[in-house]
């Protein structure tokens, strides 16, 4: 941790299917992780790095992972409301999501 920086208090954890909006976020915030997140040093906060160490850990693992934390998720995977196992680890481990629902937050433009 760097000498004058006091720990961050990560809030919102971005998931990976909105990757590069998640590290702009990070970018100009120190309460925003994401995965892969290797910590910084955003205004004055050292954000330590994200627990989930890549993109490519499954939801059933990073779900109940993020939620001990008390982090709110922010996602645009849509189909997580019909994957069995998905719907059971949001429902389990009592996970706040925020999932844009809109045409255009759906789309790559």
């Amino acid at each position: 941790m760097s000498p004058s920086a006091k720990p961050a208090d990560v809030r919102f954890y971005v998931e990976a299917d909105v990757l590069g909006l998640a590290k702009v976020l990070a970018g100009l915030r120190n309460d925003i992780t994401y995965p892969g997140d290797p910590g910084a040093v955003i205004h004055r906060r050292q954000r330590a790095p994200s627990p989930i160490a890549s993109p490519s850990v499954k939801d059933s693992v990073w779900i109940p992972e993020v939620t001990r934390f008390g982090w709110v998720i922010v996602t645009r995977h849509r189909n997580i409301s019909v994957n069995r196992s998905e719907i059971a680890a949001v429902r389990d481990s009592g996970a706040r999501m925020v999932v844009p629902s809109g045409a255009e937050a759906m789309g790559n433009g």
